[in-house]
């Protein structure tokens, strides 16, 4: 029997958090590629330390639900699940690389393959670009338009950045957006000042982040004037500043999120059969944002 687990952060604060995580956690479950699917969360519950003690399956993969590689998948959920033989050098990683490491946690006799996290995952390129299609509703979204990735950004780790940069780099190269840029709340460059970034005159703006929250319900919008008080809202597409923003919410509640976790789980070794197409085939136009929240509405704190 195989069991996965997704890590998330969730929320006391935000009831909202945890939806994508169920949402996806639901698409994983219905394609049948794992006897057992369970949610586990730092802040909420089920909690990370009791998760694996409930499972019947004999090998286990978790999936950290996180954009990058830092305290949370290096420190926090490798405690939570008392996984005493890990090491963050096991995962030989430079901060985007990070794959995967198996581990026993011979106290419940489980052989455990902890993952590196979504956010850095290759298949989030594609998430990051489905996006951009969902909120323009533009299959073929590209010419013409330029693309934001926008992260926290942090000086306390340089990896919150890298995967940002990672991603922007790769989005850059498939030649498919006039201009494609790599911004921040919290570092240079800022998304405050997006529209300096770019001649095009539509601009994308895709948050990086995992559910949608202060950050990028309340932040992110008033930041670039999409409007002056997040609790009025805000129109998709805005005018700002001589350019059309289409803001398209963070990034982790886009359907092919499910696709991401699956890929992860598949490189350390599960068996996931067609899963994969099944999810695929699932993420049409008309149904492409899946457990996503209208973008002018606030998910809270």
């Amino acid at each position: 029997m195989q069991a996965l687990v997704i890590a998330a952060h969730g929320s006391h604060l935000n009831p909202n958090a945890s939806d994508p995580t169920y949402a996806h956690a639901d698409t994983v479950r219905e394609t049948g590629a794992f006897d057992e699917v369970r949610e586990a969360f730092w802040k909420e519950e089920p909690h990370f330390r009791d998760v694996i003690r409930t499972l019947e399956a004999d090998e286990v993969f978790i999936v950290p639900l996180f954009i990058s590689e830092g305290y949370f998948t290096e420190q926090v959920i490798p405690r939570e699940l008392r996984l005493e033989e890990w090491d963050p050098e096991q995962w030989d990683s430079d901060g985007t690389t990070a794959s995967q490491v198996t581990l026993e946690a011979e106290d419940v006799d489980k052989t455990i393959h902890y993952c590196g996290p979504v956010g850095t995952h290759d298949a989030m390129t594609d998430v990051i670009v489905q996006r951009a299609e969902s909120v323009t509703d533009d299959p073929n979204v590209g010419d013409g338009v330029g693309l934001a990735v926008v992260g926290h950004g942090t000086e306390r780790n340089e990896n919150s950045a890298k995967a940002v940069e990672y991603h922007a780099d790769r989005i850059r190269d498939q030649g498919r957006f006039d201009a494609v840029e790599a911004l921040f709340m919290d570092e240079e460059p800022e998304v405050d000042d997006v529209t300096d970034y770019f001649e095009t005159a539509d601009i994308v703006v895709v948050p990086l982040f995992i559910a949608d929250g202060y950050h990028t319900q309340e932040d992110i919008p008033e930041d670039m004037g999409l409007t002056e008080d997040y609790r009025l809202g805000w129109s998709v597409p805005a005018e700002v500043d001589g350019h059309r923003l289409w803001y398209a919410g963070a990034v982790g509640t886009e359907r092919l999120m499910a696709d991401v976790i699956l890929e992860r789980a598949a490189d350390a070794g599960a068996d996931i059969g067609g899963a994969l197409e099944s999810v695929r085939a699932g993420v049409a136009p008309d149904d492409s944002n899946g457990p996503d929240l209208e973008p002018n509405t606030r998910a809270g704190d």
